[in-house]
């Protein structure tokens, strides 16, 4: 019976993508005790640490199709961890007590730890695949429409023009240091463990160093330099990184909601009938996904707090700080998963619409164009008495309801040194874009595997 909104038969498929899940079930993480027991047995059999033949029996019998959930649930809540449930099972399978040598020299949380890495392996491969296809649909937006003007907004207020282009490309350029700040941190947290009871391998008379390396080669693991028990920085960092991926994405979500107000009406989420509908309102086309990318990351970004919390571990095996990793941790990786499908489907279906950007930005009768104004008047009557006098311009032809260019040909400080056609030129947003286009060429040009 589900009972979080990750696990609903209802919503889980909206809040969170079922890939994810997997990676965090407990199948999954259970699948991941045995892996590490089989190689943990294999390496030391090799190494003669323990017998072959007791290496064998147990890389045999590390098998999820041999687990006994009950009995799992049941011995993990007796002793507070499964580990010595899980090692226990693969013992009574064995044959002539060649079991006993399965978890040879390691402790509860080296299986632990190590598994959640792997967990956390194959969800960073998920967020990494998501986040290109991302990095793609917004390098399509941006090309279509680099030379596409649309009111730029500051505090709310329309500011000066850009190009929808350009606002694609600066999202972009986010995205893209998340990509790389992904593949960065990967040889740093993708670290397995290995020390038994405080770390230094004590229960190992000979070829521990070996027994870890030879673990975390079979893995496919970094070796640590040395146990990290409960020095937690890498999982902090992932934790982290997964915020910051939060924050971009809704970031997306919140100007899309903006940009999709009747008012404005100059992008929309992917249509689809029925979708976002009101039960009164039948006229209303609610945005949908961007409710869930704000809902999931703002709640991600709490539980990246939580994983700095349980960075404050005591001594060498802590009392506590722990568990908070069992909680935040994979809800964290569902959560942003949701969060990124969500984005996806926004983008890769956004309808964009230039003709209302176009009519938006007019709606100010040019005063938009006071920037570009004043700094075209500078030269002739300096650019702060410039400021000053088209502020009060632009107050006068909003008390009047006039466009600013009639305000500005009629002023005599003004008309003695600029035509009517050189004022028509500083206020066409078109010849007002900056570098724009240069700026969204130079992001797609620098994208990875581009």
């Amino acid at each position: 019976m589900a009972s979080t909104i990750i696990d609903s038969r209802i919503f889980g498929d909206m809040f969170s993508d079922a890939r994810m899940r997997q990676v965090w079930s407990d199948e999954n993480r259970t699948a991941k005790y045995l892996d590490i027991e089989r190689a943990l047995a294999k390496v030391q059999g090799e190494l003669g640490i323990i017998p072959k033949e007791a290496a064998d029996e147990i890389v045999q019998h590390c098998e999820l199709s041999m687990i006994d959930w009950d009995k799992l649930k049941a011995k993990t809540e007796q002793i507070g961890y499964p580990i010595i449930a899980v090692v226990n099972q693969i013992n009574t399978n064995c044959r002539d007590g060649l079991g006993e040598y399965c978890h040879w020299g390691a402790t509860t949380q080296d299986i632990t730890d190590t598994a959640t890495v792997l967990q956390m392996r194959e969800g960073l491969a998920l967020v990494e695949q998501d986040l290109a296809d991302i990095s793609d649909a917004l390098a399509t937006l941006a090309k279509k429409y680099r030379d596409t003007p649309i009111i730029g907004r500051s505090n709310l207020q329309q500011s000066t023009p850009i190009t929808f282009g350009y606002k694609m490309a600066s999202i972009l350029a986010g995205i893209e240091r998340h990509r790389e700040r992904l593949s960065q941190l990967k040889p740093r947290v993708l670290m397995g463990e290995f020390g038994g009871a405080s770390g230094t391998l004590s229960s190992l008379e000979k070829g521990a160093m070996e027994t870890q390396a030879g673990l975390m080669k079979e893995l496919g693991l970094a070796q640590p330099l040395i146990s990290w028990h409960t020095v937690r920085d890498t999982i902090a960092e992932v934790g982290a990184f997964l915020g910051l991926v939060g924050g971009s994405l809704g970031k997306i979500a919140m100007d899309v909601k903006l940009m999709m107000q009747t008012e404005v009406g100059e992008v929309f989420e992917p249509y689809a009938p029925g979708r976002g509908s009101s039960s009164t309102m039948p006229q209303k086309r609610n945005p949908i996904s961007c409710l869930y990318i704000h809902a999931n990351v703002s709640v991600a970004r709490q539980h990246a707090a939580a994983l700095m919390d349980a960075m404050v571990a005591d001594h060498e095996r802590s009392t506590g700080p722990w568990e908070i990793e069992w909680v935040s941790l994979p809800e964290i990786f569902c959560l942003m998963s949701g969060a990124l499908k969500q984005t996806k489907f926004v983008l890769q279906g956004l309808e964009v619409d230039a003709v209302r950007m176009r009519a938006n930005m007019d709606i100010t009768n040019g005063l938009v164009m006071s920037e570009a104004v004043m700094m075209g008047l500078g030269p002739y009557i300096g650019r702060e008495y410039a400021h000053d006098l088209v502020y009060d311009l632009c107050r006068q032809a909003l008390k009047e309801h006039r466009p600013l260019i009639d305000i500005l040909e009629a002023h005599p400080e003004i008309n003695k040194h600029v035509t009517r056609v050189q004022l028509e030129a500083m206020c066409d947003p078109i010849n007002h874009l900056g570098q724009a286009g240069v700026m969204v060429d130079r992001v797609l040009a620098a994208r990875q595997g581009v």
